[in-house]
């Protein structure tokens, strides 16, 4: 649904989210699920969220992973990776993209921990305005749904337009 709001530049429609259970989605917005989802998506007021995009058209609404990878990973000036990583996990917050690469499947908390630019190897966490990953072909899971093919590239990027999600 975002992804055709996004397309038919519709951006000034108000979204409700309303799962059975918890989603990346609603760990990520803060959002009930079930019988309270449907009470707030009725009484609910929505406000601008950050809108995350990809650079293969897509959007991100709740959880983007890589596992295992090899490369590099920037998030703005920020490198939060380099060599290899069991792990990379970005998630859409209010303040923007936050990733981290590491061992945890949590997603990142929004710390800065960046790596120094000279060094060979390492992994950390930003929290920024688009995310950049390259190195050896990789497996992107993107919500829950895996990319259909091997890319040695990506990006998530913050749009322009919030989105307008009901969350209070």
């Amino acid at each position: 649904m975002v992804l055709r709001l996004l397309r038919t530049e519709r951006l000034d429609v108000e979204i409700a989210y309303l799962p059975a259970g918890p989603t990346p989605a609603t760990r990520a917005w803060g959002l009930p699920h079930g019988r309270a989802a449907a009470e707030l998506a009725v009484a609910g007021t929505a406000g601008p969220v950050p809108l995350v995009r990809d650079d293969n058209g897509g959007v991100l609404v709740g959880r983007g992973e890589i596992s295992p990878i090899v490369g590099e990973c920037w998030c703005d000036q920020h490198l939060v990776l380099r060599g290899r990583g069991p792990r990379l996990v970005v998630v859409p917050t209010p303040d923007g993209i936050a990733v981290r690469a590491g061992r945890s499947r949590r997603p990142p908390d929004g710390t800065l921990r960046p790596l120094p630019p000279k060094i060979p190897s390492g992994r950390g966490s930003a929290v920024g305005r688009a995310v950049q990953i390259g190195g050896e072909p990789m497996t992107v899971v993107h919500d829950g749904v895996t990319h259909p093919r091997l890319v040695p590239r990506w990006t998530w990027f913050r749009h322009t337009e919030d989105l307008l999600l009901v969350r209070a």
